[in-house]
């Protein structure tokens, strides 16, 4: 059996580290910034040893000099290894506000140009990676812990127990409907607080706009319904090996019905289910 070697590759700020620490706990040699040219004698040093050696390799812009000839070293790498590329890639909203979060710089931004003309550049210097990539990830609506355990998944040695890590989503149509989204339910159909003057400055976590949105009795019928949906797609969610659910609930705006929803819910899901749970509220500041 040929050692493997999977390259993580993509934009920065899209999760490559958390990617590679991922790699790490499923027993893979990892290492960081590696020259693209250097790929195959570092590959065959690590693997000599023990020819079942998996190897984890970050490749990113910072090697930009190297980039033209990727094709060519895949190529090669591929007739002696399974060679497996996982391109990472999140919206622009998301990698400028992550940037902004961290206070870290673009590795473009040291030539003097602009956040958002260094990630334009940056797409375009790596396309020759991601056109070659097996898989590809929009981590957009990812937290590092689901990117690390989606990770984690392509990789876990069969037999192993996994558990499945469900994110529930809330987020408002007029920004768009978020990316890799398994089951997307629209909730516009409840009444909106909104247009109730005590709850519109609230948000659906307050226990004020929980209880309008919740009481209504379709608002009931619909959570009851969909509850029992997700109870009989769930076990066999699992028993067919899937390790990550995400189920999107919309509204108008983001801020009222679907996190009072989305917060239901995945209550809902924890108290039968043994899953791991995440909520995430896209929209729910703006």
């Amino acid at each position: 059996m040929k050692p493997t070697i999977v390259i993580i590759s993509g934009l920065a700020g899209s999760g490559k580290t958390v990617a590679l620490r991922a790699l790490e706990d499923q027993g893979f040699y990892c290492v960081d910034n590696l020259p693209v040219t250097f790929i195959k004698p570092f590959a065959s040093i690590i693997t000599s040893a023990d020819h079942k050696r998996k190897v984890g390799i970050g490749v990113d812009i910072r090697e930009k000099e190297f980039l033209p000839s990727v094709k060519a070293v895949l190529n090669a790498l591929r007739k002696k290894y399974n060679v497996e590329i996982i391109f990472l890639e999140a919206d622009r909203d998301a990698l400028i506000r992550r940037f902004k979060e961290t206070r870290r710089p673009h590795p473009l931004t040291s030539t003097g140009i602009h956040l958002d003309e260094a990630i334009t550049k940056e797409k375009d210097l790596l396309s020759p990676l991601r056109e070659e990539a097996d898989k590809i990830l929009d981590t957009t609506a990812y937290t590092p812990h689901q990117l690390r355990h989606t990770i984690s998944s392509f990789y876990k040695p069969q037999g192993q127990d996994s558990t499945m890590v469900i994110t529930v989503i809330s987020f408002g149509f007029k920004y768009g409907i978020p990316q890799n989204i398994d089951l997307l339910f629209d909730v516009r159909f409840i009444p909106n607080p909104h247009f109730v003057p005590e709850l519109r400055e609230l948000t659906g976590t307050d226990n004020a706009v929980k209880d309008f949105v919740l009481k209504p009795a379709a608002t009931q019928e619909f959570m009851d319904k969909t509850a029992d949906l997700l109870n009989f797609l769930i076990p066999h969610y699992v028993n067919e090996g899937k390790a990550y659910l995400t189920v999107g609930f919309g509204c108008t705006g983001g801020k009222h019905r679907s996190p009072a929803i989305a917060e239901a819910i995945a209550k809902a899901i924890k108290m039968r289910h043994n899953v791991d749970t995440d909520i995430i509220h896209r929209d729910i500041g703006l």
